[in-house]
């Protein structure tokens, strides 16, 4: 059986809990890179020019590619790999909860999105962390006193859950001070043996988040 293929940019971005995910489940992939170029243009020809030839129905990044799957949608490749690998919860009010979690977190990447990339960063940025506070509370609320989002087993979301808690680490290097049981999820989340292995090696990128256009993360 040939090896899974993964393709987005060469950053973290949406790919990094899929990669994750690959890497505590053992699943063998390639991990295809692409690079847009220098400023001022950006040049993503290298996606642009071949999008179309790839076999995928709705072409986008990041796509996935294992035996007769072909997809694109980021949590519709974390849900696929989770389901492959009994991650998607155990009994129906964990799978609900679970696609629940996953939805969420997606709404905080993507507020935390608009603002590394949109215009009026330094301006910006004071409303978003003002209001940070209020997100990663109702994701302490959630968890309370549970090991993972859903429970005592892990599921597809906390994957990205761990990325997004980690990525605003770096902007706000406090910003959990207040939730200590956020801390402790993402301290157990990086001793989970596959993870810690991974994060070790030369494979796993540590920077940059956010592509070259982006007013955070791009380091």
């Amino acid at each position: 059986m040939a090896p899974a293929t993964l393709c987005y940019w060469d950053i973290r971005g949406l790919a990094q809990p899929i990669r994750l995910l690959l890497e505590y489940t053992g699943t063998e992939y390639e991990d295809k890179q692409l690079a847009c170029g220098p400023p001022p243009n950006f040049d993503k020809s290298c996606w642009f020019d071949n999008k179309f030839n790839l076999g995928l129905a709705f072409p986008n990044l990041p796509y996935y590619k294992d035996d007769d799957v072909s997809i694109t949608q980021s949590n519709a490749i974390l849900k696929h790999i989770a389901r492959k690998n009994n991650l998607v919860g155990g009994t129906v009010k964990e799978q609900a909860e679970a696609d629940m979690a996953a939805d969420q977190v997606m709404d905080l990447r993507n507020g935390f999105v608009r603002l590394c990339y949109g215009s009026n960063f330094d301006e910006n940025k004071e409303t978003y962390v003002a209001n940070l506070p209020k997100a990663l509370k109702a994701f302490s609320d959630f968890l309370g006193t549970k090991t993972w989002l859903v429970g005592d087993n892990i599921t597809y979301p906390d994957f990205h859950l761990y990325e997004m808690l980690d990525q605003h680490k770096m902007f706000k290097a406090d910003c959990l001070k207040e939730y200590a049981n956020l801390e402790a999820y993402c301290d157990r989340f990086e001793k989970l043996p596959a993870i810690e292995k991974y994060m070790k090696s030369d494979k796993f990128m540590k920077a940059p988040i956010n592509n070259k256009m982006a007013k955070f993360g791009f380091e």
